[in-house]
């Protein structure tokens, strides 16, 4: 099958969307991506990239097509509305003429309305059903994030959200909680399909008994590990109050792993605070050396703020840590919070309690390492029975085959 997917980031950024694409090209489909120059998180484009460097590449026999985007750069509101907007100008004008071949399907997730507007064209374009796999609900988590807080603003995006889910043949959501918020926007429940998260293969458990470059990063002591975006919605401020009650345990350290738009906010805050002792920033790494890094933490931490529709939302990073089988603690609600407890993985508490998450920090820094190791594997059987690449992978190529006779390419 001939598929078409629009994706603002792709590789050599850090999406779920690339294995998902590499698993589809696996399993014998001819797919072609349409994506911006790479400059995700670091807010410029990548080494070796550019308006006319690279711009046609393959990965895993998949095509890549690039088109001209703004980077975000420092992340400004304005910078990542510029950043929105080229990928949708740029991929509205230039995809007919640069993609020029009937098409059985055509994909998009992580923009919605950035790819979504260009997607509905093509859609009508091609003559061509139409795939949408749902990350985050827009525009909730905007405003959840405190990114674009204007009424005006969201009101115009939830129209055209509503529009876009309505040219959808099948749309994929991540947590089910996201099933009724569209259903309540007047879409059919028979286009809607559950399709959680899966992390690639190589998140899996690892033993580091030997020296390694990653073991002589790290402190000596007891590590708590946040890995992925540092921005506004994962919550740094309770983060960085729960270290400040436990400063008191010196041998507690807090490492991140990643970068983001508040980066600098949380390492000039916590510098404030004289917490510099506690806190180890390392960065982005490639996603393959993550589970090398996991195998080294005592637990793995997952924030979001309190707001209502993070309830909905599971993070990605909750299946990549599974996965490598290690304990989690959470501030989460809904959805995130019912996977931990059902796993019994670790221990969650409401979000923005700092007081609560400094409390179960000290409880997992306090119990037998044996106890901490039997939730890790609690965690790992879960991801095996509910997040398992190969099934996911099974269960997409279903849905497309499933629509197929719709098409009229």
């Amino acid at each position: 099958m001939k598929i078409l997917v629009l994706t603002q980031y792709f590789w050599p950024e850090n999406f779920r969307i690339n294995d998902l694409i590499a698993g589809l090209a696996q399993k014998g489909h001819e797919i072609t991506v349409v994506t911006g120059i790479p400059s995700y998180p670091g807010g410029r484009y990548f080494d070796g990239y550019g308006l006319l460097k690279n711009s046609r590449q393959t990965y895993h026999g998949v095509k890549i097509l690039r088109l001209p985007v703004i980077p975000r750069g420092k992340g400004s509101k304005l910078r990542i509305i510029l950043n929105y907007l080229s990928f949708m100008v740029s991929a509205f004008i230039l995809t007919p003429f640069l993609y020029r071949e009937k098409v059985d399907i055509i994909f998009f997730s992580l923009s919605p309305v950035a790819e979504g507007i260009p997607a509905v064209a093509l859609k009508i374009l091609k003559k061509a059903p139409l795939i949408f796999w749902i990350q985050d609900l827009w525009p909730e988590s905007l405003s959840a994030g405190k990114m674009f807080t204007n009424p005006f603003l969201h009101s115009i995006i939830r129209k055209i959200m509503r529009l876009i889910y309505a040219s959808c043949d099948s749309i994929l959501v991540q947590s089910r909680s996201f099933i009724s918020f569209i259903t309540r926007m007047g879409i059919q429940n028979e286009k809607i399909s559950y399709f959680p998260n899966f992390a690639e293969d190589f998140y899996k458990p690892m033993d580091l008994n030997t020296l390694t470059a990653e073991r002589a990063a790290l402190p000596a002591g007891f590590i708590v590990m946040f890995a992925g975006n540092i921005g506004g919605s994962q919550d740094f401020p309770t983060i960085i109050s729960a270290a400040e009650k436990l400063k008191d345990h010196p041998d507690i350290h807090w490492v991140i792993m990643g970068d983001g738009r508040m980066r600098q906010w949380a390492e000039n805050e916590i510098s404030a605070r004289n917490l510099s002792r506690n806190f180890l920033f390392l960065g982005s790494h490639p996603a393959e050396e993550m589970p090398r890094y996991f195998a080294l933490a005592d637990v793995l931490l997952v924030t979001l703020r309190n707001e209502e529709i993070f309830k909905l939302t599971v993070p990605s990073k909750v299946q990549s840590y599974l996965a490598c089988a290690k304990p989690l603690i959470t501030s989460l609600a809904g959805e995130g919070a019912r996977i931990i407890e059902e796993s019994r993985s670790g221990f969650s508490c409401a979000p923005e309690d700092p007081s609560k998450l400094a409390e179960l920090v000290l409880k997992m820094y306090h119990i037998e390492a044996q106890e901490r190791l039997a939730m890790g594997l609690n965690g790992r059987k879960y991801y095996e029975n509910n997040f398992s690449r190969e099934k996911l992978l099974n269960q997409f190529d279903n849905i497309i085959k499933g629509i197929k006779p719709k098409c009229g390419s």
